[in-house]
Protein backbone atom coordinates (compact mmCIF):
# COMPACT_ATOMS: atom_id res chain seq x y z
CA UNK A 1 0.00 0.00 0.00
CA UNK A 2 2.76 2.43 0.87
CA UNK A 3 4.98 1.52 -2.10
CA UNK A 4 3.25 3.89 -4.60
CA UNK A 5 3.85 6.81 -2.24
CA UNK A 6 7.51 5.89 -1.85
CA UNK A 7 7.87 5.51 -5.61
CA UNK A 8 6.19 8.90 -6.19
CA UNK A 9 8.50 10.54 -3.65
CA UNK A 10 11.63 9.05 -5.24
CA UNK A 11 10.48 9.86 -8.77
CA UNK A 12 9.93 13.50 -7.82
CA UNK A 13 13.72 13.86 -7.42
CA UNK A 14 14.62 12.21 -10.74
CA UNK A 15 15.17 13.75 -14.14
CA UNK A 16 12.77 12.99 -16.97
CA UNK A 17 15.31 10.65 -18.55
CA UNK A 18 15.75 8.74 -15.29
CA UNK A 19 11.99 8.29 -14.89
CA UNK A 20 11.68 6.75 -18.37
CA UNK A 21 14.70 4.44 -18.32
CA UNK A 22 14.15 0.68 -18.70
CA UNK A 23 14.73 -1.19 -16.47
CA UNK A 24 13.66 1.46 -13.95
CA UNK A 25 16.00 2.75 -11.30
CA UNK A 26 14.81 3.08 -7.71
CA UNK A 27 16.99 5.90 -6.38
CA UNK A 28 17.75 9.12 -8.27
CA UNK A 29 21.35 9.82 -9.19
CA UNK A 30 21.27 13.40 -7.91
CA UNK A 31 18.94 14.57 -5.17
CA UNK A 32 17.59 18.03 -5.85
CA UNK A 33 14.45 20.16 -5.64
CA UNK A 34 14.45 21.29 -9.27
CA UNK A 35 11.16 19.54 -10.01
CA UNK A 36 9.49 21.10 -6.98
CA UNK A 37 10.72 24.54 -7.96
CA UNK A 38 9.65 24.08 -11.59
CA UNK A 39 6.16 22.85 -10.76
CA UNK A 40 5.63 25.61 -8.19
CA UNK A 41 6.55 28.22 -10.80
CA UNK A 42 4.51 26.53 -13.53
CA UNK A 43 1.21 26.30 -11.64
CA UNK A 44 -0.58 28.81 -9.35
CA UNK A 45 -0.36 26.63 -6.26
CA UNK A 46 -1.26 29.55 -4.02
CA UNK A 47 -4.66 29.82 -5.75
CA UNK A 48 -5.06 26.04 -5.69
CA UNK A 49 -4.54 25.96 -1.93
CA UNK A 50 -6.89 28.90 -1.34
CA UNK A 51 -9.63 27.41 -3.53
CA UNK A 52 -9.22 24.02 -1.87
CA UNK A 53 -9.36 25.54 1.61
CA UNK A 54 -12.53 27.51 0.77
CA UNK A 55 -14.16 24.42 -0.75
CA UNK A 56 -13.29 22.17 2.19
CA UNK A 57 -14.25 24.63 4.93
CA UNK A 58 -17.59 25.49 3.29
CA UNK A 59 -18.47 21.86 2.52
CA UNK A 60 -17.54 20.66 6.00
CA UNK A 61 -19.45 23.46 7.75
CA UNK A 62 -22.66 23.00 5.77
CA UNK A 63 -22.43 19.20 5.78
CA UNK A 64 -22.10 19.13 9.57
CA UNK A 65 -25.08 21.47 10.07
CA UNK A 66 -27.43 19.73 7.64
CA UNK A 67 -26.30 16.20 8.46
CA UNK A 68 -26.63 16.71 12.21
CA UNK A 69 -30.15 18.15 11.95
CA UNK A 70 -31.34 15.47 9.53
CA UNK A 71 -29.70 12.66 11.51
CA UNK A 72 -31.28 13.80 14.77
CA UNK A 73 -34.70 13.96 13.13
CA UNK A 74 -34.40 10.47 11.66
CA UNK A 75 -32.96 8.96 14.86
CA UNK A 76 -34.96 10.57 17.67
CA UNK A 77 -38.09 12.24 16.35
CA UNK A 78 -41.30 10.41 15.57
CA UNK A 79 -43.14 11.61 12.45
CA UNK A 80 -45.12 9.95 9.63
CA UNK A 81 -43.03 8.50 6.79
CA UNK A 82 -39.76 8.73 8.72
CA UNK A 83 -38.36 5.40 7.48
CA UNK A 84 -39.46 6.06 3.90
CA UNK A 85 -37.83 9.50 3.85
CA UNK A 86 -34.64 8.06 5.32
CA UNK A 87 -34.65 5.48 2.54
CA UNK A 88 -34.84 8.31 0.01
CA UNK A 89 -31.83 9.91 1.69
CA UNK A 90 -29.86 6.67 1.40
CA UNK A 91 -30.63 6.12 -2.31
CA UNK A 92 -27.77 8.40 -3.52
CA UNK A 93 -25.33 6.12 -1.65
CA UNK A 94 -26.54 3.18 -3.77
CA UNK A 95 -26.13 4.95 -7.14
CA UNK A 96 -22.83 5.82 -8.86
CA UNK A 97 -22.09 9.50 -8.38
CA UNK A 98 -21.44 9.96 -12.12
CA UNK A 99 -25.19 9.70 -12.73
CA UNK A 100 -25.71 13.01 -10.93
CA UNK A 101 -23.03 14.85 -12.91
CA UNK A 102 -25.22 15.98 -15.81
CA UNK A 103 -28.19 17.29 -13.75
CA UNK A 104 -25.79 18.99 -11.35
CA UNK A 105 -24.00 20.70 -14.23
CA UNK A 106 -27.28 21.83 -15.82
CA UNK A 107 -28.41 23.27 -12.49
CA UNK A 108 -25.12 25.11 -11.92
CA UNK A 109 -25.14 26.36 -15.50
CA UNK A 110 -28.68 27.76 -15.24
CA UNK A 111 -27.71 29.54 -12.03
CA UNK A 112 -24.77 31.12 -13.85
CA UNK A 113 -22.22 29.63 -11.47
CA UNK A 114 -19.97 27.82 -13.93
CA UNK A 115 -16.27 28.59 -13.56
CA UNK A 116 -16.76 29.91 -10.01
CA UNK A 117 -15.85 28.77 -6.52
CA UNK A 118 -19.56 28.40 -5.73
CA UNK A 119 -19.73 25.61 -8.30
CA UNK A 120 -17.18 23.67 -6.24
CA UNK A 121 -18.99 24.19 -2.94
CA UNK A 122 -22.74 23.91 -3.56
CA UNK A 123 -22.97 20.25 -4.74
CA UNK A 124 -21.23 19.08 -1.57
CA UNK A 125 -23.07 21.03 1.13
CA UNK A 126 -25.33 18.07 1.97
CA UNK A 127 -23.82 14.72 2.92
CA UNK A 128 -25.79 11.49 2.71
CA UNK A 129 -22.93 9.63 4.32
CA UNK A 130 -22.76 12.17 7.14
CA UNK A 131 -26.49 11.86 7.79
CA UNK A 132 -26.22 8.09 7.98
CA UNK A 133 -23.15 8.17 10.22
CA UNK A 134 -24.55 10.71 12.70
CA UNK A 135 -27.89 8.91 12.80
CA UNK A 136 -26.06 5.89 14.17
CA UNK A 137 -24.53 8.05 16.91
CA UNK A 138 -27.84 9.61 17.91
CA UNK A 139 -29.50 6.19 17.99
CA UNK A 140 -26.81 5.01 20.41
CA UNK A 141 -27.53 7.75 22.97
CA UNK A 142 -29.70 6.46 25.88
CA UNK A 143 -33.32 7.61 25.88
CA UNK A 144 -33.05 8.48 29.59
CA UNK A 145 -31.06 11.62 28.82
CA UNK A 146 -33.71 12.93 26.46
CA UNK A 147 -36.55 12.05 28.82
CA UNK A 148 -34.81 13.81 31.70
CA UNK A 149 -34.35 16.92 29.56
CA UNK A 150 -38.05 16.91 28.65
CA UNK A 151 -38.99 16.70 32.33
CA UNK A 152 -36.75 19.71 32.98
CA UNK A 153 -38.70 21.68 30.39
CA UNK A 154 -36.28 21.55 27.45
CA UNK A 155 -37.77 21.73 23.96
CA UNK A 156 -36.56 19.82 20.89
CA UNK A 157 -34.12 22.51 19.81
CA UNK A 158 -32.54 22.77 23.26
CA UNK A 159 -32.20 18.99 23.54
CA UNK A 160 -30.52 18.87 20.14
CA UNK A 161 -28.08 21.73 20.75
CA UNK A 162 -27.25 21.25 24.44
CA UNK A 163 -27.37 17.48 24.85
CA UNK A 164 -27.21 15.61 21.57
CA UNK A 165 -24.57 17.60 19.72
CA UNK A 166 -21.98 17.51 22.56
CA UNK A 167 -22.46 13.76 22.93
CA UNK A 168 -22.01 13.25 19.17
CA UNK A 169 -18.84 15.33 18.98
CA UNK A 170 -16.72 12.34 17.99
CA UNK A 171 -19.09 11.52 15.15
CA UNK A 172 -19.10 15.15 14.02
CA UNK A 173 -15.32 15.10 13.80
CA UNK A 174 -15.45 11.89 11.76
CA UNK A 175 -18.01 13.37 9.36
CA UNK A 176 -15.87 16.48 9.05
CA UNK A 177 -12.76 14.46 8.23
CA UNK A 178 -14.56 12.28 5.70
CA UNK A 179 -16.17 15.31 4.05
CA UNK A 180 -12.80 17.04 3.84
CA UNK A 181 -11.21 13.94 2.29
CA UNK A 182 -14.00 13.53 -0.26
CA UNK A 183 -13.74 17.21 -1.21
CA UNK A 184 -9.94 17.14 -1.34
CA UNK A 185 -9.79 14.26 -3.82
CA UNK A 186 -12.71 15.41 -5.99
CA UNK A 187 -11.27 15.47 -9.51
CA UNK A 188 -13.96 14.99 -12.16
CA UNK A 189 -16.47 17.61 -11.01
CA UNK A 190 -14.04 20.59 -10.87
CA UNK A 191 -12.72 19.71 -14.34
CA UNK A 192 -16.29 19.64 -15.71
CA UNK A 193 -17.73 22.76 -14.12
CA UNK A 194 -14.65 25.04 -14.15
CA UNK A 195 -12.22 25.94 -16.91
CA UNK A 196 -9.95 28.64 -15.44
CA UNK A 197 -6.80 27.56 -13.62
CA UNK A 198 -7.39 30.13 -10.86
CA UNK A 199 -10.77 28.51 -10.07
CA UNK A 200 -9.38 24.99 -9.67
CA UNK A 201 -8.66 23.09 -6.44
CA UNK A 202 -5.47 21.11 -5.97
CA UNK A 203 -6.78 17.79 -7.26
CA UNK A 204 -7.92 19.23 -10.58
CA UNK A 205 -5.06 21.71 -10.84
CA UNK A 206 -2.53 18.91 -11.02
CA UNK A 207 -4.14 17.76 -14.28
CA UNK A 208 -2.37 20.69 -15.99
CA UNK A 209 0.86 18.72 -15.56
CA UNK A 210 -0.54 15.94 -17.77
CA UNK A 211 0.80 16.59 -21.27
CA UNK A 212 -1.03 15.64 -24.45
CA UNK A 213 1.95 13.84 -25.97
CA UNK A 214 4.54 13.72 -23.19
CA UNK A 215 4.12 13.97 -19.43
CA UNK A 216 6.99 15.14 -17.24
CA UNK A 217 6.49 12.48 -14.59
CA UNK A 218 9.01 13.80 -12.04
CA UNK A 219 7.25 17.17 -12.02
CA UNK A 220 3.86 15.46 -11.82
CA UNK A 221 5.06 13.44 -8.83
CA UNK A 222 6.49 16.57 -7.22
CA UNK A 223 3.12 18.29 -7.59
CA UNK A 224 1.38 15.25 -6.13
CA UNK A 225 3.67 15.24 -3.10
CA UNK A 226 2.95 18.94 -2.53
CA UNK A 227 -0.78 18.25 -2.81
CA UNK A 228 -0.93 15.39 -0.29
CA UNK A 229 1.09 17.07 2.46
CA UNK A 230 -1.92 19.03 3.90
CA UNK A 231 -4.06 15.90 4.13
CA UNK A 232 -1.28 13.96 5.84
CA UNK A 233 -0.94 16.76 8.40
CA UNK A 234 -4.72 16.85 8.88
CA UNK A 235 -4.88 13.11 9.45
CA UNK A 236 -1.99 13.16 11.94
CA UNK A 237 -3.67 15.94 13.95
CA UNK A 238 -7.12 14.29 14.02
CA UNK A 239 -6.02 10.65 13.93
CA UNK A 240 -7.34 9.84 17.41
CA UNK A 241 -10.77 11.36 16.75
CA UNK A 242 -10.91 9.72 13.35
CA UNK A 243 -10.28 6.24 14.73
CA UNK A 244 -12.67 6.78 17.66
CA UNK A 245 -15.42 7.94 15.33
CA UNK A 246 -15.16 4.88 13.09
CA UNK A 247 -14.81 2.47 16.02
CA UNK A 248 -17.93 3.70 17.82
CA UNK A 249 -20.13 4.06 14.72
CA UNK A 250 -23.08 1.73 14.88
CA UNK A 251 -22.85 0.95 18.59
CA UNK A 252 -26.09 1.31 20.50
CA UNK A 253 -27.14 1.29 24.13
Amino acid sequence: MIFPFIWSFLTSFKTLQESLVVPPTILPENWGFENYTAVWEKLPFEKFFINTAIMIIARVAFALIFSAMAAYAFARLKFPGRNFLFLLVLIPMMIPSQIFTLPQYLLISKLGWTDTIKALVVPGIASTFGTFLLRQFFMGIPDDLEEAAVLDGANTGQIFVRIMLPLAKTGMVSVGIFTALFAYKDLMWPLIVNTSADKMPLSAGLSYLQGQFLTHYPQLMAGSIIAIIPMIILFIIFQKKFVEGIATTGTKG
